[in-house]
């Protein structure tokens, strides 16, 4: 399946070559805020926290940065506060999209967003219409000619991941979000190189898309992922693999 698994390693990769940018700092600062007060500002014990310092670290960011972060976000030192706010919708062709936004207006963002889907052709959805075609899950990425078939299926399933799976040239092994950090920890101990790991939106079923319409859904994609305001996008798209490296 050429779907969101693909476009978002495409991104990642994308990501790291962008990772100075001023927008990707304000993005990272911004969910080691919100998960320093949802779970506190010691990483030892807020998994959440301790996966955004290290994609803070990941980009090259500065301690001190983080460290202003986790305490703007525990409380300790004035600034603005954000909360965290998710948007359901729809884009052409019935594909949904779940967005995860961090915002200091809720209002402001709301509206924006409900611009951004209308101007390419979809729209915001009441809660609840979209999230259940979705599930939460830890996926960690592991490049094929870095590890062997045997090795990694044994240390990810012994740490208590519940799936190993071949994608393309990556191994994609699949946790719970609780049991992610744990099965992350081991496949580091392991000396394992992870190409990249993240906390997730699956979708439980696909919509295939072609020609126009799976371009315009990228487009939607890319728009909304690009406002200041947004930390991830999730859909539930399924796109030839050549139209998702052409918009890329």
């Amino acid at each position: 399946m050429a779907g969101h698994s693909k476009w978002a390693q495409i991104k990642h990769k994308k990501a790291r070559m962008d990772a100075r940018r001023s927008k990707v700092f304000n993005k990272l600062i911004r969910e080691i805020q919100v998960a320093a007060r949802l779970g506190g500002g010691n990483p030892d014990t807020n998994p959440r926290l301790r996966l955004a310092i290290e994609k803070a670290k990941e980009a090259n960011m500065p301690w001190d940065n983080i460290e202003r972060a986790i305490k703007r976000g525990t409380g300790q030192i004035e600034g603005v506060q954000y909360e965290e706010v998710v948007y359901e919708g729809y884009g052409p062709g019935g594909v949904a999209f779940m967005v995860k936004a961090t915002t200091d207006n809720r209002n402001r963002t709301t509206g924006e967003l409900r611009h951004i889907f209308s101007k390419y052709g979809g729209n915001l959805a009441s809660p609840g219409s979209v999230a259940w075609q979705f599930t939460e899950v830890g996926v960690i990425y592991i490049e094929k000619d870095k590890v062997d078939e045997d090795t990694v299926y044994e240390v990810a399933l012994e740490a208590g991941a519940e799936d190993v799976k071949e994608e393309e040239d990556m191994w994609m092994i699949t946790t719970s979000p609780e049991d992610f950090a744990t099965v992350k920890e081991a496949i580091e101990r392991a000396g394992i190189p992870i190409s990249s790991a993240m906390v997730t939106m699956l979708p439980q079923n696909t919509v295939r898309v072609e020609g126009k319409t799976a371009e315009t859904i990228l487009k939607l994609y890319q728009a909304l992922e690009d406002h200041d305001d947004v930390q991830q996008v999730y859909a539930n798209f399924d796109i030839d693999t050549s139209i998702l490296e052409k918009v890329a």
